[in-house]
């Protein structure tokens, strides 16, 4: 079963990953208090997610202990293979979403976790970025599909 395992959030760049059990989702802006919200969202900025799979492959690769909400995602799942969404619709409990493209890793999360390898090893395994199309609430558990 696919589902989400972790919620996180940032209120400004660069600042501590909140994790939370629920968070609120609306159409095109983004989740509530997260520093990518706002009205009018770009529709690559809205929302992220991460598999926990790629995270535990690339801490076995590099011999590290990087705890998944470091990784700057908002949504860390379990069970299902982000990069086959791109381009379709789906379901994340009640909330609609559309996968628009690759969350590829940057430069910038590379220094924060002083990894030398980040970028090219999760170059096709950093997520996904998403435009939210319905107004809803996510949860830990809640799970993903078509």
């Amino acid at each position: 079963m696919s589902k989400i395992i972790k919620i996180g959030i940032s209120k400004t760049k660069g600042g501590k990953v909140l994790k939370l059990a629920s968070v609120t989702a609306l159409k095109g802006k983004g989740l509530v208090n997260d520093r990518k919200f706002k009205i009018d969202n770009d529709k690559m900025k809205q929302l992220t997610l991460i598999e926990t799979e790629n995270i535990m492959y690339f801490n076995k690769i590099s011999n590290t202990n990087i705890l998944e909400l470091d990784f700057r995602r908002n949504l860390i799942t379990k069970n299902v293979n982000l990069n086959e969404l791109i381009n379709k619709e789906f379901f994340i409990g009640n909330v609609k979403v559309k996968a628009h493209d690759l969350c590829r890793p940057c430069k910038y999360l590379q220094n924060i976790l002083k990894q030398e390898n980040f970028i090219k090893e999760l170059l096709l395994k950093g997520g996904l970025r998403c435009e939210i199309l319905s107004d809803g609430n996510i949860n830990i558990n809640d799970q993903i599909y078509l």
